[in-house]
């Protein structure tokens, strides 16, 4: 009777169950972290016992963003004319190769949209700046 029972053969099938189970975890987790990695402005945040840096504004470039959002440079004769992004960008390149350690400064009215701010950050960058400072006043 030992001769009755039939012999198994191997099986030659591989059970995808699992791996599809894996690739599925990975997919959520690449669809919950992939619109968090956008890219950004480095922008070094004072920590909160730091002190106010001391700048004295005649040396450093000032660049200021109206609550219109309209922008503003320090430099040359007409301060007071609003003047376009790409007109600060090739300024302040300009200014940065003659002297590269110049301190480029932010002044933005607190009621201007964010955006406006960042994207004269971004163009600052752009043209060459490494470290854009934010002027603010102290709390009274």
């Amino acid at each position: 009777m030992a001769g009755d029972r039939k012999k198994r053969k191997p099986m030659a099938e591989i059970n995808v169950v699992p791996y599809i189970d894996v690739m599925l975890v990975l997919m959520v987790v690449f669809m919950i972290t992939a619109p968090m990695l956008t890219e950004g402005i480095r922008v070094e945040l004072p920590k909160l016992t730091a002190k106010p840096v001391k700048v004295d504004e005649e040396q450093a470039l000032v660049v200021s963003v109206k609550s219109d959002g309209s922008y503003y440079i320090n430099l040359g004769e007409n301060v007071e004319k609003a003047a376009e992004l790409a007109k600060i960008a090739t300024q302040v390149s300009k200014v940065v190769r003659a002297k590269p350690n110049i301190q480029v400064l932010v002044r933005g009215d607190q009621s201007v949209p964010y955006g406006k701010v960042v994207e004269l950050m971004a163009v600052l960058q752009k043209s060459g700046v490494p470290n854009v400072g934010l002027i603010t006043e102290p709390e009274h």
